[in-house]
């Protein structure tokens, strides 16, 4: 079986991560959606929320898992009996950071990352925009699923 693990805080989960997940399903026989915790960042979803809009999200896809997990992804990973850590890139600077961790994930435990381009559509999204986007009262609505919805 080939299982991959796509790590993310998804701080929300946005219409480019939804994007490389449907394309990663076509490359693996599972999919994890780890949500990564770290004591250290502060977030703008509580993990129970993160938690909900992925299980919405993909409440018909039974070839993924989201579960949440701390420390080193590549822990993780080994625990999961998980090949293949599936990353998306927006652009040249997501490929140079991205191109460190996995390379040092690689030296660690001997894992591969496995890259997708967004869509071209999609390539301006980020978790971070969307969060201001709603922390500024903007129409966020159409960056996110409809799993994303905002209280007012």
């Amino acid at each position: 079986m080939k299982r991959a693990v796509f790590p993310g805080s998804f701080d929300p989960i946005t219409n480019g991560h939804v994007d490389i997940i449907l394309r990663g399903l076509t490359l693996f026989d599972e999919l994890i959606l780890a949500i990564g915790v770290n004591a250290n960042k502060k977030y703008m979803f509580s993990l129970d929320e993160r938690k909900a809009f992925l299980q919405n999200t993909f409440q018909n896809e039974p070839k993924i898992k989201i579960e949440t997990y701390q420390g080193l992804t590549v822990d993780y990973c080994k625990k999961k009996n998980a090949d293949f850590i599936l990353r998306g890139l927006r652009n040249p600077a997501d490929f140079e950071f991205e191109k460190a961790i996995a390379h040092t994930n690689r030296k660690l435990e001997k894992i591969e990352t496995v890259f997708l381009l967004t869509s071209s559509g999609k390539s301006y999204i980020s978790s971070s925009i969307v969060r201001d986007v709603i922390r500024n009262n903007g129409d966020y609505t159409q960056l996110v699923p409809d799993s994303v919805r905002v209280k007012k």
